[in-house]
Protein backbone atom coordinates (compact mmCIF):
# COMPACT_ATOMS: atom_id res chain seq x y z
CA UNK A 1 0.00 0.00 0.00
CA UNK A 2 1.33 3.48 -0.89
CA UNK A 3 1.02 6.82 1.21
CA UNK A 4 -0.64 9.62 -0.52
CA UNK A 5 1.58 12.94 -0.67
CA UNK A 6 0.63 16.25 -1.33
CA UNK A 7 4.13 16.15 -3.55
CA UNK A 8 4.15 17.28 -7.52
CA UNK A 9 7.41 15.98 -9.49
CA UNK A 10 8.62 18.01 -12.94
CA UNK A 11 10.28 15.68 -14.77
CA UNK A 12 11.40 15.39 -18.44
CA UNK A 13 14.72 14.81 -20.01
CA UNK A 14 17.90 16.79 -20.24
CA UNK A 15 17.79 20.26 -21.24
CA UNK A 16 13.89 20.49 -20.69
CA UNK A 17 14.20 23.34 -18.34
CA UNK A 18 13.43 21.32 -15.17
CA UNK A 19 15.75 23.09 -13.29
CA UNK A 20 14.83 26.71 -14.04
CA UNK A 21 11.25 25.95 -13.48
CA UNK A 22 11.81 24.08 -9.56
CA UNK A 23 14.09 28.02 -9.11
CA UNK A 24 11.11 29.50 -10.57
CA UNK A 25 8.79 27.83 -7.90
CA UNK A 26 11.24 28.31 -5.16
CA UNK A 27 11.39 31.76 -5.90
CA UNK A 28 7.75 31.89 -5.86
CA UNK A 29 7.65 30.65 -2.27
CA UNK A 30 6.85 26.65 -2.81
CA UNK A 31 8.83 24.02 -1.36
CA UNK A 32 11.04 22.90 -4.28
CA UNK A 33 13.92 20.20 -4.23
CA UNK A 34 16.83 20.45 -6.80
CA UNK A 35 17.42 17.37 -9.30
CA UNK A 36 19.69 14.81 -6.94
CA UNK A 37 21.72 13.98 -9.77
CA UNK A 38 22.92 17.63 -9.79
CA UNK A 39 23.61 17.99 -6.30
CA UNK A 40 25.39 14.74 -6.15
CA UNK A 41 27.63 16.09 -9.06
CA UNK A 42 27.76 19.52 -7.42
CA UNK A 43 29.35 17.94 -4.29
CA UNK A 44 31.95 15.90 -5.63
CA UNK A 45 32.85 18.73 -7.92
CA UNK A 46 33.20 20.75 -4.80
CA UNK A 47 35.93 17.78 -4.07
CA UNK A 48 37.79 18.52 -7.02
CA UNK A 49 36.45 15.59 -9.02
CA UNK A 50 34.90 16.53 -12.51
CA UNK A 51 32.32 15.27 -14.38
CA UNK A 52 33.82 12.79 -16.27
CA UNK A 53 35.69 11.36 -13.04
CA UNK A 54 32.46 11.80 -11.58
CA UNK A 55 30.33 9.25 -14.20
CA UNK A 56 32.92 7.21 -14.63
CA UNK A 57 31.15 4.34 -13.09
CA UNK A 58 27.38 5.05 -14.38
CA UNK A 59 25.87 2.49 -12.17
CA UNK A 60 27.55 3.42 -9.30
CA UNK A 61 26.63 7.13 -10.02
CA UNK A 62 22.94 6.02 -10.68
CA UNK A 63 22.46 4.08 -7.33
CA UNK A 64 24.18 7.08 -5.42
CA UNK A 65 21.41 9.10 -6.92
CA UNK A 66 18.56 6.87 -6.30
CA UNK A 67 20.07 6.27 -2.06
CA UNK A 68 19.86 10.57 -2.60
CA UNK A 69 16.26 10.38 -3.96
CA UNK A 70 15.09 7.71 -1.15
CA UNK A 71 17.36 10.16 1.97
CA UNK A 72 15.33 13.25 0.40
CA UNK A 73 11.66 11.53 0.63
CA UNK A 74 11.56 9.84 4.19
CA UNK A 75 12.73 13.61 5.67
CA UNK A 76 9.83 15.03 4.27
CA UNK A 77 6.49 15.68 5.32
CA UNK A 78 4.05 14.24 2.54
CA UNK A 79 0.87 16.56 3.71
CA UNK A 80 3.28 19.37 3.17
CA UNK A 81 2.93 20.62 -1.06
CA UNK A 82 6.41 20.14 -2.38
CA UNK A 83 8.08 19.98 -5.64
CA UNK A 84 10.28 17.73 -6.60
CA UNK A 85 12.87 18.07 -9.72
CA UNK A 86 12.26 14.37 -10.70
CA UNK A 87 10.96 11.74 -8.28
CA UNK A 88 12.28 8.19 -7.49
CA UNK A 89 10.55 6.83 -10.89
CA UNK A 90 12.73 9.16 -12.67
CA UNK A 91 15.36 6.23 -11.83
CA UNK A 92 13.60 3.56 -13.48
CA UNK A 93 14.36 5.28 -16.87
CA UNK A 94 17.92 6.43 -15.98
CA UNK A 95 18.57 2.62 -14.70
CA UNK A 96 17.13 1.10 -17.91
CA UNK A 97 19.35 3.62 -19.85
CA UNK A 98 22.15 2.41 -18.29
CA UNK A 99 20.98 -1.57 -18.35
CA UNK A 100 20.40 -1.82 -14.66
CA UNK A 101 17.78 -4.01 -13.05
CA UNK A 102 15.21 -1.41 -12.00
CA UNK A 103 13.30 -3.95 -10.08
CA UNK A 104 14.37 -1.91 -6.60
CA UNK A 105 13.60 1.48 -7.52
CA UNK A 106 10.49 0.21 -9.18
CA UNK A 107 9.26 -1.42 -5.52
CA UNK A 108 10.89 2.04 -3.61
CA UNK A 109 8.26 3.62 -6.51
CA UNK A 110 5.11 1.95 -5.12
CA UNK A 111 5.88 3.25 -1.10
CA UNK A 112 4.83 6.98 -2.27
CA UNK A 113 2.26 8.18 -4.32
CA UNK A 114 2.72 11.86 -5.83
CA UNK A 115 -0.19 13.50 -6.64
CA UNK A 116 0.77 14.82 -10.31
CA UNK A 117 3.63 14.19 -12.86
CA UNK A 118 4.72 17.04 -14.71
CA UNK A 119 6.99 16.13 -17.96
CA UNK A 120 8.20 19.03 -19.19
CA UNK A 121 8.76 18.79 -23.32
CA UNK A 122 11.95 19.46 -24.81
CA UNK A 123 13.76 22.76 -25.37
CA UNK A 124 16.88 22.56 -28.03
CA UNK A 125 19.65 20.93 -26.31
CA UNK A 126 22.43 22.73 -24.45
CA UNK A 127 25.67 21.06 -23.05
CA UNK A 128 26.30 21.80 -19.38
CA UNK A 129 28.82 20.91 -17.26
CA UNK A 130 26.56 18.14 -15.62
CA UNK A 131 24.94 17.25 -18.99
CA UNK A 132 26.86 14.05 -20.41
CA UNK A 133 24.18 13.12 -22.90
CA UNK A 134 23.72 13.24 -26.45
CA UNK A 135 20.68 14.26 -28.96
CA UNK A 136 19.50 10.39 -29.05
CA UNK A 137 20.21 9.50 -25.73
CA UNK A 138 17.70 12.68 -24.91
CA UNK A 139 15.25 11.65 -26.83
CA UNK A 140 15.57 8.04 -25.45
CA UNK A 141 14.92 9.26 -22.23
CA UNK A 142 12.14 12.04 -22.69
CA UNK A 143 10.40 8.23 -23.86
CA UNK A 144 11.84 6.49 -20.88
CA UNK A 145 10.45 8.76 -18.72
CA UNK A 146 7.00 9.15 -19.62
CA UNK A 147 7.08 5.39 -19.84
CA UNK A 148 8.16 4.77 -16.23
CA UNK A 149 5.59 7.10 -14.57
CA UNK A 150 2.82 5.87 -16.49
CA UNK A 151 3.45 2.16 -16.01
CA UNK A 152 3.38 3.05 -12.49
CA UNK A 153 -0.14 4.14 -12.69
CA UNK A 154 0.41 7.92 -13.26
CA UNK A 155 -1.37 10.13 -15.79
CA UNK A 156 1.50 12.20 -17.09
CA UNK A 157 0.79 16.03 -17.61
CA UNK A 158 2.94 17.31 -20.81
CA UNK A 159 4.32 20.61 -20.66
CA UNK A 160 4.52 22.48 -23.11
CA UNK A 161 7.60 24.21 -24.07
CA UNK A 162 7.35 28.37 -23.39
CA UNK A 163 8.95 30.76 -20.87
CA UNK A 164 9.56 29.93 -17.49
CA UNK A 165 6.84 31.92 -15.80
CA UNK A 166 3.95 30.72 -18.57
CA UNK A 167 5.48 26.97 -17.63
CA UNK A 168 4.67 27.80 -14.09
CA UNK A 169 1.66 29.43 -14.54
CA UNK A 170 0.23 25.97 -16.20
CA UNK A 171 1.54 23.27 -13.77
CA UNK A 172 0.04 26.00 -10.97
CA UNK A 173 -3.36 26.41 -12.81
CA UNK A 174 -2.76 22.40 -12.80
CA UNK A 175 -2.71 21.74 -9.24
CA UNK A 176 -5.03 24.34 -8.11
CA UNK A 177 -7.91 22.50 -10.02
Amino acid sequence: MSINTNWYVITGAPSSGKTKTIEYLAFLGYAAIPEASRILIDIERSKGKTTKEIRLDEAEFQRKVFQMKIETETRMSTEQLVFFDGGIPSSVAYYQLHDLDPAPVIEESRKRKYRTIFILDRLPFEKDYARVEDEGTVNKLDRLLYEAYSDLGYEVVRVPPQPIEERVKFILSKINQ
